[in-house]
């Protein structure tokens, strides 16, 4: 146990630290802002992660302590083991105060101006195609399963696929139950409650299945690459090496850079240009195009995309155990074991497997590694949007791929509803 240890520090001092943070919170002593709830989410996360990181198997194959963070959070929520209090808190600081947001921003703006400019360009390229191959693998094995269960090909694309593979809760199940509501006159509603249970029970799915394709990749090398990127052949583009050294100032300037690459995003997505061809823009879409741009026409210093890549490599590192918590607890494991039926269970399940499909068998045909486009390109499309890319990411260990994980969730679930206007005008 001497060299061991949890978030970079001892055992016996991480468990004198966790006492305390939860001491504070069961006497209540604990305030109700962003410290109060990070010294909560990181006293859980660390205590499941580095127990899920430990269980044979499930280490290996179900994605580890990231995503026991995401499962034992939310057990500890449904039994009432947490005071509501700090329940509330720790969602107020993932959604009111957005935490979530701010990781993601960070990722985005890390991750691409990490990757070599030719190589970052070539890849961007086939990633549509991929993209749509998920779709096209999901609605085809979710509609071979519909069969056997009985549902017309129709229904199974309506309230199976176009839910899952929509992009997340607000950017897909949300928008296409208004869709519903506007085609059928039928309270939005109506279709909500079914798509948003479909897509949670997907999302377990994606995020259990994002540690197999982990798993199956360390086995099997040459089906993935180092984690950074999807183009196989990466190596054959030359990439300079540079020698440059930070100063603490220079993660400054990168901290800003991110933001205003977020506030740019807004700009467009919520004044300038919110819809293109009746399509809403989301801004993380156009915060990733101008991010792109910037590192395609070298307008950002060398020194300052490594402060950014470091930037992120901090984030990705320690801020996602918080994430993951957060993620656990606004996870209702009641709703979620009341909506599992043995149909529901297998569609879904059948569905997300179909989108890992169609996604490496296209990703590879475009010069992809099947893995990692079947982690962004299929299972970033059946999970539950922002939150959902990073459970995944966490699970197969692939955080350095966030921007295509966001171009599946917002892009991707923009053709998603573009698809589902189509279908509900001819099915509905």
């Amino acid at each position: 146990m001497k060299n061991v240890k949890f978030l970079g520090l001892p055992p016996v001092l991480v468990v004198g630290l966790i006492a305390i943070c939860v001491t504070a919170m069961y006497t209540g002593a604990l305030s109700h802002d962003l410290a109060g709830a990070f010294a909560i989410m990181l006293s859980i996360g660390v205590v499941f992660n580095e127990i899920g990181k430990r269980i044979p198997f499930w280490n290996t194959y179900i994605g580890g302590g990231l995503v026991l963070a995401f499962l034992g959070s939310s057990a500890l929520v449904y039994f009432n083991t947490i005071p509501q209090e700090y329940v509330d808190t720790m969602k107020w600081a993932t959604e009111d105060a957005n935490f979530l947001t701010l990781f993601i921003v960070m990722l985005i703006t890390g991750s691409i101006l990490g990757l070599e400019r030719k190589l970052l360009l070539r890849s961007m390229a086939g990633y549509i195609p991929a993209i749509l191959g998920g779709v096209a693998g999901a609605a085809l094995l979710g509609i071979i399963t519909g069969l056997l269960f009985g549902i017309n090909p129709a229904d199974v694309v309506i309230k199976y696929v176009l839910p899952i593979m929509g992009g997340g809760n607000g950017a897909g199940a949300v928008p296409l139950s208004q869709i519903y509501e506007k085609t059928t006159g039928q309270p939005a509603a109506t279709y909500y409650s079914f798509a948003i249970t479909i897509l949670t029970i997907a999302n377990i799915f994606a995020i259990i299945t994002a540690g197999v394709l982990n798993g199956i990749g360390k086995k099997v090398t040459s089906l993935t690459g180092d984690g950074k990127t999807l183009m196989r052949k990466s190596d054959e583009i030359e990439v300079k090496k540079e020698d440059i050294k930070l100063s603490m100032i220079d993660y400054g300037g990168a901290f800003l850079l991110a933001l205003t690459f977020y506030a740019l995003g807004r700009l467009f997505s919520e004044t300038f240009l919110p819809s293109i061809f009746g399509v809403s823009i989301h801004t993380f879409a156009y915060m990733i195009i101008f991010v792109v741009i910037a590192n395609a026409t070298g307008l950002v210093p060398a020194y300052v995309r490594k402060a950014a890549t470091v930037l992120q490599s901090f984030f990705t590192k320690n801020m996602i155990l918080i994430i993951m918590v957060g993620v656990g607890v606004d996870t209702d494991l009641g709703e979620l074991a009341a909506a599992i039926t043995f149909s529901n269970v297998v569609m879904a399940f059948m569905i997300v497997i179909g989108a890992i499909l169609g996604s490496a068998v296209i990703g590879y045909l475009v010069g992809f590694y099947p893995i990692d486009s079947a982690v962004t390109a299929g299972l970033c499309m059946a999970n539950r949007g922002g939150s959902g890319d990073l459970a995944v990411l966490g699970a197969a260990e692939r955080m350095d791929l966030i921007s295509y994980a966001q171009l599946s969730s917002r892009l991707g679930g923009g053709l998603v509803l573009v698809i589902g206007s189509i279908i509900f005008g001819m099915f509905l």
